[in-house]
C-alpha cells in the first residue's frame, strides 16, 4: 500500500532535515573502542526479543504450522492480504516491567527487540512510515519505549534489532517472482529509502534510549559496505557511545556465518545459531544470537525448547571463547511469553544466581584447547573452571602450569579444596558428587 498524500509530504521534510551524509567520525584507538564496548563485554548474556505482525497467526497457515517470523515470504501473501493482520494486533497484556524481570532474573544484562523485522511493519511510533504500531492496530501505542525504560530502570541496557530490507515499502520488491526475498530496489528511489532509514533509526536512538543498533537483512545485491559506512557514520554521529553489528554492511560471506570476511564495517560480529569452535583475536567482538526454541517469532506449536542446561552450558561456552550470548524469546500477540520459555529461563537464572562470576566480565580460556571435563573463563588472578563432566575418581586434572594459592568451589567458598602439582599440571580433589548436575565451577586463586 502505497503512503497517504500528506505522510509523503511530512517524510519528505523530514528527510530534507536529514543530511544525506554525516561526517566520519574520528579514528578510534584499540583502546577507545575497548571503553566503549566495556559494559557490553562485561554483559556477556543478553535477551534477543522478536516481535512483529507475524505472532498474530502464531505459525499457521492453511495446513502449516512451522512459520513464524518469515511468515510473509514463506507464504508469499499479498501485501495488502498480510496488512490484515495489524488490525488483530492488540498486545493488552503486555507488561515492559514483567519482561525485564524475566530476563534480569535469568542473568541477562542486556535485552535487543525488534524495531522492525522484514515485514516493514515499525513497533514505534514513527514519523518514517504510517505502516506502525499506532498507526494500524487497536492496540495504538509504541511498544519499544516503555520496554527501554523499564530495561534502564532495572539496570538493564538496551538495544533494538532493525531490518534493512523491506518487503513492505514500494521502493522494493522481490527479486524473485514470488518471493519477497532478497528484495530489489528500484534505483532511483534509493536515496530516498535510505535517508527515510535514517529517520527512524534517529528516532530509535534520541527518542526511545537505543544503545545498540542491531542491523540484518543486509545481504541484498543493491545494499553494500558504502551504504553501511554511510549509515554507521550517521548513527556515530547521533551517539558517539552507540555499538553497532557488523550486518549494518553486506558483510557476511566469511567461512562464519555473521563474522565479516574482511575488515567489514560494525562494532561486533554476529555468528547465528552457532558457537565458533575457537575464539577470535583479542579486540575482535562477537555474539552469538540463539533461539530458545526452533523460531525467531512466536510459533504456538514449538515447544522444542533448549533445557537449562544446554543454555547454561552455551553460555559457558561462549563466554570461554571471549563471546556474548544472544538469546531470543518470541512473544505471542497479546503480548506474554511461553510458559515453557519462562520456566527455562528461571532455571538459568537460578545458576546464574550462584555463578554469575564466572560469567560476566570474564576474558577468554587461557588454554588452548577445552579441557576434556568442560570449559574456563578467567578474570584478573582467578581462575574460573566449569566443570561439565564430573570426575569419577574425584580428581580433577588442569593443564595449568601456574601457582595456585587456593581453590575452591564456588557454590562454597568457605572451603578450600586440596591441591596437589603434577608433571601434568595440578590435580584438584573435588567432592563425590558434584555441586550442580549443569555445571560446576571450580575457582583457583593464581598467585
Amino acid at each position: 500500500m502505497r503512503m497517504k498524500i500528506h505522510h509523503v509530504l511530512l517524510l519528505a521534510a523530514l528527510c530534507a532535515q536529514t543530511p544525506a551524509f554525516a561526517a566520519a567520525p574520528p579514528a578510534e584507538t584499540a583502546q577507545q573502542k575497548a571503553a566503549r564496548m566495556q559494559w557490553w563485554s562485561d554483559a556477556r548474556f543478553g535477551m534477543f526479543i522478536h516481535w512483529g505482525l507475524y505472532a498474530v497467526p502464531a505459525g499457521e497457515w492453511k495446513d502449516r504450522k512451522d512459520l513464524a517470523e518469515w511468515y510473509m515470504e514463506e507464504t508469499g501473501m499479498p501485501r495488502a492480504e498480510y496488512e490484515q493482520f495489524a488490525k488483530r494486533f492488540n498486545p493488552t497484556q503486555y507488561d515492559p516491567d514483567q519482561w525485564v524481570r524475566v530476563a534480569k532474573d535469568a542473568g541477562m544484562k542486556y535485552i535487543v527487540i525488534t524495531s522492525k523485522h522484514h515485514e516493514g511493519f515499525a513497533m514505534w511510533d514513527t514519523k518514517g512510515t504510517d505502516y506502525n504500531i499506532v498507526k494500524r492496530t487497536p492496540y495504538a501505542k509504541g511498544v519499544l519505549k516503555p520496554l527501554a525504560d523499564a530495561a534502564h530502570r532495572a539496570g538493564l541496557h538496551f538495544g533494538t534489532y532493525y531490518s534493512i530490507m523491506d518487503w513492505h515499502d514500494p521502493s522494493q520488491h522481490g527479486a524473485k517472482q514470488g518471493h519477497y526475498n532478497p528484495t530489489a530496489i528500484d534505483p532511483a528511489r534509493k536515496r530516498a529509502y535510505i535517508n527515510a532509514m535514517k529517520v527512524e533509526l534517529r528516532e530509535l536512538v534520541q527518542d526511545v534510549g537505543t544503545e545498540v543498533l542491531w542491523f540484518d537483512g543486509e545481504w541484498l545485491d543493491w545494499w553494500d559496505t558504502r551504504d553501511g559506512q554511510e549509515i554507521y557514520d550517521y548513527l556515530k554521529s547521533l551517539n558517539p557511545k552507540l555499538i553497532i553489528n557488523n550486518r549494518v554492511a553486506n558483510s557476511r560471506k566469511g567461512a562464519m556465518s555473521g563474522m565479516d570476511a574482511g575488515a567489514g564495517v560494525g562494532d561486533f560480529g554476529t555468528p547465528e545459531q552457532q558457537i565458533p569452535a575457537r575464539g577470535f583475536a583479542p579486540g575482535v567482538y562477537w555474539e552469538s544470537c540463539m533461539t530458545l526454541n526452533d523460531h525467531w517469532g512466536y510459533n504456538k506449536h514449538d515447544n522444542h525448547w533448549k533445557t537449562p542446561q544446554t543454555v547454561i552450558r552455551n553460555l559457558i561456552d561462549i563466554a570461554s571463547k571471549g563471546g556474548n550470548y544472544l538469546l531470543n524469546v518470541g512473544p505471542t500477540a497479546e503480548g506474554t511469553f511461553s510458559s515453557g520459555a519462562v520456566a527455562n529461563l528461571e532455571q538459568v537464572g537460578a545458576w546464574m544466581k550462584v555463578n554469575g562470576e564466572a560469567i560476566y566480565a570474564t576474558s577468554a580460556s587461557p588454554f588452548a584447547e577445552a579441557p576434556p571435563w568442560g570449559r574456563a573463563t578467567q578474570k584478573g588472578n582467578r581462575l574460573y573452571l566449569e566443570v561439565f563432566d564430573w570426575p569419577s575418581d574425584g580428581a580433577l586434572q588442569v593443564p595449568l602450569h601456574k601457582a595456585v594459592s587456593k581453590a575452591y568451589l564456588l557454590a562454597s567458598p568457605g572451603k578450600t579444596l586440596e591441591m596437589q602439582p603434577d608433571q601434568n599440571g595440578i590435580k584438584i580433589r573435588l567432592p563425590a558428587t558434584a555441586p550442580d548436575p549443569n555445571a560446576s565451577v571450580v575457582v583457583l586463586i593464581l598467585e
